[in-house]
């Protein structure tokens, strides 16, 4: 392995386009969860697909390492270069290069954000659906295979992305998938790389499912007694079929923690956030089932929001929840963790966790998108206090457990990463082995963001 040959070949490609200065290096080595800083060599803006094509050729020919970088947002340490090398940030190729009204599709350069996205295309009528909640990049989404809040309608990331350009460790520039709709034509590359998290290849352009501005929209909260009660109404809610948008969770810390960051007045109990789009009368009709169901597990003090300014204002809360819960003790960072268990079993599983947490010397508030199943607990240390980070980790590794014993797995939506590792083996067994293979044949120096999703012997 040769970093400093390969940065002085990238410094001839990319030029000052080529950073080694400190403040730099220390931004793309931060994360945003519990992992102590790792700063990469050297940070590259690349500008086109030609231009990744050429930074991974040579970063390969001298086995130094390329670890992508969006937004930054991810929560498992997916980029953090742990190995040193290229920190390769797509900040200049963030375009819509096309959209396609007709087929309700759009192709996207990797850098831009959800939000820009759905900016862009607002006089369109269209909207990209995949929303978690943090402004991350469409590259960093679909490497991830992200999710969010509006999942339980309109699915994930692995739902949502139709095509691919990607490129391999050796330079060489894919395209996988088409503008169809679907297709029996060979293996699915698009779904081996939407979830590889950049092990496999570093994705420079995407086709995306779009959806049609609902309507109508309705978005309310509804309090309960307790957390067994709201996770009872989430699953009837979705056996009778009720088409929600949204339906999140927040147990009463979180809704404290929400009311003192974003100055509301939820009362602090368990509370679920719902939204239903669709026509007028279709959004009334679902609002009200909705309303009837909760009530027949003790809901109340229901508040619904029509207006926008009103509903940007409610998941405006939500989303900021990891900030509120972070800032509910001073001085703390977080362990967060997300698992997904079926439906059938999302009950106990909160309750089974709720336990854990009350007998625990550390606060956990707990939150998620429950109605896929998917949920998180955000553990709150004292970064200096060994013993409450390892109280922590306790905690996470009994919830990653727990979920792989109800038949579910060790994350929904976070992805690996390097946290997520130490589980692999017992969710996915010999088929982790699968995906070492599959790693070794097209990163057989391993040089694609090491570290991360498997691990190689030798």
């Amino acid at each position: 392995m040769s970093i400093d040959a390969a940065i002085r070949a990238l410094s001839t490609v990319l030029g000052d386009r080529l950073s080694l200065s400190k403040s730099d290096l220390d931004a793309h080595g931060q994360s945003e969860a519990h992992f102590e800083p790792i700063a990469p060599d050297a940070v590259a803006y690349p500008s086109s697909t030609d231009e990744v094509s050429k930074i991974v050729a040579i970063c390969s020919e001298h086995r130094c390492p390329v670890v992508g970088y969006g937004a930054g947002t991810s929560l498992e340490g997916h980029t953090l270069a742990i190995q040193g090398g290229i920190a390769l940030d797509f900040r200049d190729m963030a375009q819509v290069i096309e959209v396609n009204n007709t087929d309700m599709t759009v192709r996207v350069q990797p850098g831009i954000t959800r939000e820009a996205l759905n900016e862009d295309l607002r006089a369109t009528g269209l909207f990209f659906p995949v929303d978690p909640g943090a402004n991350a990049s469409l590259g960093g989404m679909a490497s991830t295979r992200a999710s969010g809040t509006t999942a339980v309608r309109y699915g994930t990331m692995r739902d949502n992305v139709m095509a691919l350009e990607v490129v391999l460790v050796d330079g060489r520039i894919i395209r996988t998938g088409s503008g169809a709709r679907k297709s029996s034509a060979g293996y699915d590359l698009t779904a081996l790389m939407v979830g590889s998290e950049g092990t496999l290849g570093l994705i420079t352009e995407l086709t995306l499912k779009l959806q049609g501005q609902p309507e109508a929209t309705a978005a309310a909260t509804c309090a309960f007694k307790t957390i067994d009660e709201a996770v009872d109404a989430v699953t009837a809610t979705i056996a009778m079929g009720i088409p929600m948008a949204r339906i999140e969770f927040l147990d009463a810390a979180s809704v404290a923690a929400v009311n003192a960051y974003s100055k509301a007045d939820i009362p602090v109990s368990p509370h679920l956030m719902v939204e239903f789009h669709g026509s007028d009368q279709g959004v009334a009709e679902q609002a009200e089932r909705f309303g009837e169901i909760a009530a027949e597990f003790g809901g109340s003090a229901f508040e619904w929001a029509t207006k926008p300014e009103d509903r940007t204002r409610l998941w405006q809360m939500r989303h900021h929840a990891y900030w509120a819960i972070l800032a509910s003790r001073k001085g703390a960072t977080a362990i967060v963790t997300d698992v997904c268990v079926p439906i059938s079993k999302l009950a106990q599983a909160v309750a089974e966790t709720q336990a854990d947490i009350d007998a625990s010397t550390i606060p956990a508030p707990i939150l998620g998108h429950v109605g896929d199943g998917n949920f998180h607990a955000i553990l709150l240390i004292d970064p200096d206090n060994a013993a409450e980070k390892q109280e922590a980790q306790r905690l996470s590794s009994r919830m990653a457990e727990r979920a792989i014993a109800l038949g579910g797995t060790i994350t929904g939506e976070h992805g690996v990463g390097m946290g997520k590792l130490p589980y692999m083996a017992a969710e996915h067994g010999a088929g982790w082995d699968v995906m070492a293979q599959i790693k070794r044949a097209l990163d057989p120096e391993n040089i694609l963001n090491p570290g991360k999703v498997v691990r190689l012997n030798g």
